[in-house]
């Protein structure tokens, strides 16, 4: 679904490219950029702070593939439209590519294929994980979960909004195609001239898909890597001891260490870019930062999750900011636990707090 970013201020490193944008704007509604040769970018409103999506399309015969499709309302429906009477006019879609289960990249999936006659191309998990939250809605909204997010010191009427995410993700989803075809990493993707390796990348949503053009050194990398800000990386109650921070950290260096420093980065959000190793230390060094500050917030005394949420984020949160905020805090902490610098201990009431591991 889509969620909150965080900022992180870029800076050159010095041994990697600086991060530097070819294009210094977006297209405007209802147009398209040749952002490369055969591939265009268009850019679909979002109704949230982050306020948009970018679209791509790859060039393939007399259509095009689509990759990703914005949210399931009418604004976005809308848009579609006029993309293909306007400027895909004479052309047709040729199959949808969705990188990941978000509502703003899987949203509208089910409607485009029906819409258009196209097949759908996605991971399992993504397409497993959009499923499962659509026939079992309600799922987050048992008792075990609240208590597990009270258990961490969030209060009843945020436990309760992060509840209920479930009904929110669908008033932003059609349902999905009755089939699919797997994309899988390590694989290949021709589509149209260009051949794509499969990369999938974790820690943001599971299993999500980037396609990697070697001949040509250019990225499409979802929400992975943002030239500007970081993709929330969140814990969620039905994987509470997970470490979906780790999984992302281990996915950003693997990325780093497999592809050029000359790669030119299509993402899901923001501008294009080059700088992508320069990005990934960035982002590196950022939650290293976050992870400090956590260790020695909690030095000073036992703290829950709920207790760290302003520690890391200083500003007004209302409950629908602070579920995700939480979640992510609660990603660092569990990083943490992992990395055997934090110990939880509990009081007689249940509640868990973190504190320092015994050296």
């Amino acid at each position: 679904m889509p969620l909150p970013l965080q900022p992180v201020h870029a800076g050159a490193s010095p041994t990697h490219q600086p991060i530097r944008f070819p294009v210094d704007a977006p297209p405007q509604s209802g147009e398209v950029k040749e952002i490369a040769p055969g591939i265009l970018w268009a850019r679909l409103k979002l109704p949230f702070k982050l306020d948009h999506v970018n679209i791509y399309l790859i060039e393939e015969g007399d259509g095009y593939a689509a990759v990703d499709t914005g949210i399931a309302d009418e604004r976005t429906k809308d848009a579609w439209r006029a993309l293909l009477s306007g400027p895909l006019a004479g052309k047709s879609l040729t199959r949808l590519i969705v990188t990941h289960h978000h509502p703003d990249h899987i949203g509208l999936a089910g409607w485009l294929c029906a819409e258009f006659g196209i097949p759908l191309q996605t991971s399992q998990t993504g397409f497993l994980a959009c499923n499962n939250i659509s026939l079992s809605p309600n799922a987050l909204g048992s008792e075990a979960y609240r208590a597990f997010y009270r258990a961490h010191g969030m209060n009843d009427v945020t436990a309760e909004t992060v509840a209920t995410q479930g009904n929110f993700y669908l008033r932003m989803v059609t349902p999905l195609p009755l089939t699919f075809f797997r994309l899988v990493a390590g694989e290949t993707l021709r589509i149209g001239t260009r051949e794509f390796d499969i990369l999938s990348g974790d820690g943001h949503a599971p299993e999500q898909i980037m396609l990697y053009d070697p001949a040509a050194r250019l990225l499409l990398a979802a929400d992975q890597v943002l030239a500007r800000i970081t993709p929330n990386v969140s814990v969620w109650a039905v994987e509470p001891d997970g470490d979906p921070l780790g999984l992302y950290t281990r996915s950003l260096r693997s990325i780093a260490a497999a592809l050029p420093d000359d790669t030119f980065v299509l993402p899901g959000h923001e501008l294009p870019f080059y700088g992508l190793k320069t990005r990934i230390a960035e982002i590196l060094a950022h939650h290293e930062e976050r992870c400090e500050t956590i260790l020695a917030a909690a030095a000073k005394q036992a703290m829950t999750v709920a207790d760290l949420v302003p520690v890391l984020f200083t500003r007004p949160l209302d409950p629908h900011q602070m579920s995700f905020a939480f979640s992510e805090t609660h990603a660092h902490v569990n990083l943490l636990i992992h990395r055997g610098r934090l110990v939880w201990e509990k009081d007689g009431a249940g509640v868990l707090r973190v504190r320092p591991a015994a050296c």
